[in-house]
Formats: C-alpha cells, structure tokens, sequence
C-alpha cells in the first residue's frame, strides 16, 4: 500500500498501533520535570557546558539540537493519511469547528493572554505565540483512543493539520508578533519550517511508502511507528536536559521566568477547552465526533514551537525554555481532558 489508498483495515492498524497511554507517557509530566532538574544541576557542577554544546553548530543551527528536533518531528509526519482527506465532505462540521479553533481561537487567546501577563517579556510572548499558532498533529492520536472518539475523524483531522500548518504557521505567527511590535525574522521561520516540518514530512511520505511496500501495511503501523514514536520521547526528554543545562545560572536566578510563562499557558488552556466544550454542545454533536473536536482543538504542537524558538533566539534562550512549558502542560492537561471528556458522556452532556 502506498500514501492515497489507505482503507478500512489500514483505520484498523492504525488504532492498532495508537490504543492507550503507556507508563511511560502517563507519567511525562514528571519525566520532563526530572529532565529539567537534570539540565540545571549539569550547568552547575559541569563548567563550560553550554560553551561546548554551542560550539557544535553550523549557521547558528545547534547540530545536536537540530538532530534531537528532528527525530520528534519524524514521527508525527508518519500519521499523514491523504487518502482520508476525501472524507472531508462527508461530515465537516467536526472538522471546520476544529480548523476554526486551531487557526482563530488559540491564536486569539493566546494574543490576549500575552497582553494580560507578559507586557515586557518579549521572549516569552514569543513563545506563547508560537505554541497558541500550531496545531497538534501526533499525540491527538493516543488522546483521541483514550477518550474512545472518532478516531476516522482524529487521522483526518491530523492529517489536515499536517498539511495547514506548513502554509498558516509563518503568517500566524508574523502576524500576531507584528501586532505586538515585535520584529521577528521571518526568514527564520520558514527556516524552521523547512527544516522540522517540510523535510519530515517528505522522509515520512517517502519512508512510509518504502516501508510498505517491503514489510507492509500492520507491520508499519503496529511495529515501526511505535518504535520511532519512542525515539521521539527519548529526543525531547535529551533537548529538554540541554536546554535546561544551556540556561541553568538564568533559571537559578529567575525561577519566576517559568512560573511566569505558566499562567497564560494554563489560563489559555482553559479558556480554550471551554471554548471547544460549549461550541460541541451548540453544534448539537455526539460525543465520538465532539470529544475529538475539543482535544484537537485545544492542543498544541509543541514540537515546532521549540524548534521555532530555538532557531529563532538560540537554544539557551527564555524563550526555548517558555516553549518547553508547553509541553509540561499540555500532557496533563489533554489526560485530564479525556478523563473530563468521559465524565460528561455519562452525565449526557452531549446527547441531550
């Protein structure tokens, strides 16, 4: 089988390959925590760390990070589905709701949070901004089983996420950056998409279709990409200890820089998730197309968001370490989500 004619026993093995949450990514919150207090004790007790990690760059891109980067975004791109796209008119309510939230809402309320809380702190509105300007396009998958959705629309909607985020993201982000006053590079952004978006996405394709070919359809889905997933989680946890190694001294010194970025982040979150929960009922949806509509809509994709921040201002920066919030939040907030999203089913929230 190649990318365009996926079927329904392709839908199967990908729900194969996506079913629960194991121990390990449950408990990523405290994994990312202890990756962070990791990075802080070796910028104490290793002198010239930083100096050495930096010096391993080629046009001001760090080759280690660049290849970490890489291996989280890798994955993601292997969930494109082209041939589910076609669906799309077969009920897009589900679908224009959540294009609507990732590309006007997020962006709206992550603008009016940074004006609330971090008037003065250019970098961390950045990062704000950039988290609030990027749909997910992986974990949504795993979210999505949990909560026992509508995974049909949750690959369709990923896929279609995967292919707006490479046209959207750099307008976005320019745009709301510009309405803050903050000049920002846009070479850098589509650098950035270059590189951790556009050239992911064309090895995934590629992979994918090689791969297939050779090993099949259930091998791909139930073996290979389990496996890179894993990599992935292993490539953020090890640029979360660099990041954290490279801003050690400025953590220690400004711990209220995290807690800081963390209550836009949470309020957002909220705000969002609300938003996505109220416009399901108006909407009058079911819970298997609503519940998928409310994750995608309020997640983020952090990966890009930390690349973007890290081409942008460099890897020890304020604002790569404000892009790393996001993805400390959003894991426990998305499990809380499913578990919320459960508890309104049995209360008939969405039936009645």
């Amino acid at each position: 089988m190649v990318i365009g004619t996926e079927n329904s026993s392709d839908m199967e093995n990908i729900e194969e390959g996506s079913k629960g949450i194991s121990f390990f990514e449950k408990y990523l919150p405290i994994w990312v925590a202890l990756c962070m207090f990791i990075g802080v004790i070796f910028s104490q007790v290793i002198p010239g760390i930083s100096e050495a990690i930096n010096s391993w760059q080629i046009q001001g891109i760090s080759i280690p990070i660049g290849i970490c980067l890489f291996l989280m975004m890798y994955p993601a791109m292997l969930n494109l589905q082209a041939s589910e796209l076609k669906k799309l008119r077969k009920n897009p309510k589900p679908i224009i709701l959540t294009i609507l939230s990732n590309w006007v809402i997020a962006p709206i309320v992550g603008l009016v949070m940074v004006n609330l809380f971090l008037i003065g702190n250019e970098q961390l509105i950045v990062a704000v901004i950039l988290l609030s300007s990027s749909p997910c396009t992986a974990m949504v998958l795993v979210w999505g089983y949990m909560a026992k959705g509508n995974q049909e629309q949750n690959v369709v909607n990923t896929s279609l996420n995967t292919i707006t985020i490479i046209f959207l993201y750099v307008p976005i982000v320019t745009l709301l950056t510009g309405i803050q006053n903050i000049p920002i590079n846009w070479v850098l952004l589509l650098i950035s998409l270059l590189f951790f978006i556009g050239i992911p996405l064309f090895l995934g394709i590629v992979s994918k279709r090689l791969l297939i070919n050779f090993k099949g359809v259930e091998w791909f889905n139930v073996t290979y990409r389990p496996f890179v997933g894993k990599i992935s989680i292993i490539a953020l946890l090890t640029t979360l200890v660099v990041l954290f190694s490279l801003n050690g001294n400025a953590l220690i010194n400004n711990p209220d820089l995290l807690i800081l970025v963390s209550i836009p982040l949470l309020i957002g979150f909220v705000i969002v998730v609300g938003y996505n929960i109220l416009i399901t009922k108006l909407f009058k949806m079911k819970y298997r197309e609503a519940i998928i509509t409310v994750i995608i809509g309020s997640s983020s994709h952090f990966e890009i968001a930390i690349a973007t921040a890290i081409i942008m201002y460099g890897v020890g920066s304020v604002a790569a370490l404000g892009t790393t919030m996001g993805l400390f939040w959003e894991v426990p907030v998305m499990l809380s989500l499913v578990y919320l999203g459960r508890y309104l089913k049995k209360r008939g929230f969405w039936d009645s």
